[in-house]
């Protein structure tokens, strides 16, 4: 018999890309941001009221430019909004089908029974505040007429009770132990099957439909910890779910020799299970947190009748945990044969985990193996820098089978850069302990990088002679930071014309020498992305 990973594998895969495509061409993003976790914040917190003003009259006027649709496109939710949250402001304009979350770029596509339903959502939006979670939301018909899913996903009578649990921007260790502490206190869980392909993906295995759509409702678009491994939901093809062993990556919970223990009583919106996993140090991840309340009216909570005694086991030691880890190789390709090198790759790979080795394939041209600090360190990488695009060639980043790099065929690149370079020791790793990893915030690709560590005395025309010098895109936007009389250092953003330019400019500026006249020691240009979506 098959396990479910296998079925998973060999069933065509349902990739839900069109109408969110639709969407982010319609924002004007590009279209090499479709996967997963490279999307971006469309409304900025900060707007003041005159703001607000003007893009609601924007926003008028783009309703005349797109036909009526029974899909809505959403604007401006807040970072703790969940499904269920859309669907209970705004069923009141007429029966919901389906709710396409966009848990990054704060969006979504609510897909109504009857485009009636979707022209009295826009036309209330556009004259009036509509409210999702606290916070305005703004609405306008999508390109697409429908939201890509399953066969009848829809129809609550021949649902699933399987669900297809996405995990974006995964930075600490998702277990079954973990799935199933946030999914179980929705509907009784029966079995999980993780699995680690471009990222981290599960099904998760309900007792009925009903159970299923409410652990949708609630979850789709939640934040298992704070700030990050955040939930997208869909309904998944296979009805049930084929677990062949009990480990972190797949459980039958119906199995009569585990051991029962009760577990918690829910979690919160924003964050399931708290602050971050505890006792996270150089050597691992500890316990987890205890789990917090239920968000809102506890509209999804089950009572204490309904909670079964469930199943568990004991939480692995990072030791043993890392023994059965994945590999901590990431295999990079679609590289450009002459832009692209070890440097450049260590610079884009070293904001989501510390880099060991990096080697070019003289087998494989374009394609080079990247050994990180960590699997999670791979998975991050994965997560946000998959399909995206790096001097016009769309890189495809995946887990290697090789669980190392070894400097073998060792040749020189078209630059004349060797194939291989040893990072190991190298003071530009940014995750080398625990403190100067909580400093790191893991954020997708966007169009605004944040600069710092560069000398007082480098203007906005330094760098934008320095983009030049070195063949990148220049930026339309500078802004300094202000700093203490006594810094040694400024810092600040950068807007680009698009994300591909800013990718770009980080790949080959980052870790760049500065050197001042009169200065004994060069500065390094240090890069990241931004939180902020522009300036």
């Amino acid at each position: 018999m098959m396990s479910a990973l296998e079925e998973y594998e060999r069933a065509p895969k349902r990739l839900k890309v069109s109408a969110e495509d639709d969407e982010e061409l319609e924002e004007g993003e590009e279209s090499d941001s479709a996967s997963a976790g490279l999307v971006h914040d469309d409304e900025d917190e900060d707007e003041n009221e005159g703001q607000s003003r003007a893009r609601r009259k924007d926003h008028v006027s783009d309703t005349h430019h797109i036909a009526p649709s029974p899909v809505v496109h959403v604007r401006g939710l807040c970072e703790s909004v969940v499904e269920a949250d859309l669907v209970e402001a705004l069923d009141k304009f007429g029966n919901i089908c389906y709710v396409m979350m966009m848990p990054f770029k704060r969006q979504a596509l609510v897909e109504f029974e009857e485009v009636e339903c979707a022209d009295r959502c826009v036309s209330c939006g556009s004259r009036e505040a509509v409210y999702i979670a606290g916070q305005q939301a703004y609405f306008n018909y999508s390109t697409s007429k429908r939201i890509t899913r399953p066969t009848n996903a829809d129809d609550p009578n021949s649902g699933n009770k399987v669900l297809l649990l996405s995990i974006q921007n995964p930075l600490y260790p998702i277990t079954t132990d973990v799935l199933y502490t946030v999914c179980n206190p929705i509907g009784n869980v029966q079995r999980i099957v993780i699995f680690k392909r471009n990222g981290i993906q599960a099904m998760v295995e309900f007792e009925s439909i009903q159970n299923a759509q409410k652990a949708k409702s609630a979850l789709n678009g939640a934040d298992i910890y704070a700030g990050c491994c955040t939930l997208k939901i869909e309904y998944a093809r296979p009805s049930r779910l084929n677990v062949m062993r009990n480990d972190n990556d797949s459980w039958d919970y119906t199995k009569p020799f585990l051991l029962r223990r009760d577990r918690g009583k829910g979690r919160q919106r924003q964050a399931i299970l708290g602050e971050h996993p505890s006792s996270y140090s150089d050597n691992g991840y500890g316990s987890h947190c205890p789990l917090l309340p239920l968000p809102g009216n506890n509209r999804f909570k089950r009572s204490s009748h309904d909670i079964h005694e469930v199943v568990t086991y004991p939480l692995p030691q990072s030791s043993s945990y890392m023994s059965q880890a994945s590999s901590s190789v990431a295999m990079v390709s679609g590289l450009h044969p002459s832009k692209m090198n070890c440097a450049h790759i260590f610079n884009l790979f070293c904001l989501y985990g510390n880099i060991e080795k990096v080697k070019f394939m003289k087998s494989v041209p374009g394609t080079a193996l990247v050994e990180m600090g960590d699997e999670y360190a791979v998975d991050r990488a994965i997560t946000h820098l998959n399909s995206i695009k790096v001097f016009s060639k769309r890189l495809n980043v995946c887990v290697s089978k090789q669980h190392a790099v070894i400097p073998s065929q060792v040749f020189e690149l078209e630059d004349g850069s060797c194939s291989y370079k040893d990072f190991a020791m190298t003071r530009n790793n940014r995750f080398t302990s625990a403190g100067q990893a909580s400093k790191n915030i893991i954020q997708p690709p966007s169009c605004v990088l944040h600069f710092y560590n560069v000398p007082p005395c480098v203007s906005e025309d330094d760098l934008q002679l320095l983009c030049t010098q070195h063949d990148v895109p220049g930026f339309i936007k500078y802004k300094v930071f202000d700093a203490k009389p006594s810094s040694k250092t400024i810092s600040g953003l950068l807007e680009f014309d698009s994300k591909t330019r800013a990718v770009e400019v980080l790949t080959v500026l980052n870790h760049f020498q500065i050197r001042i006249p009169n200065g004994s020691n060069p500065y390094t240009l240090k890069l990241c992305f931004s939180t902020s979506s522009h300036l």
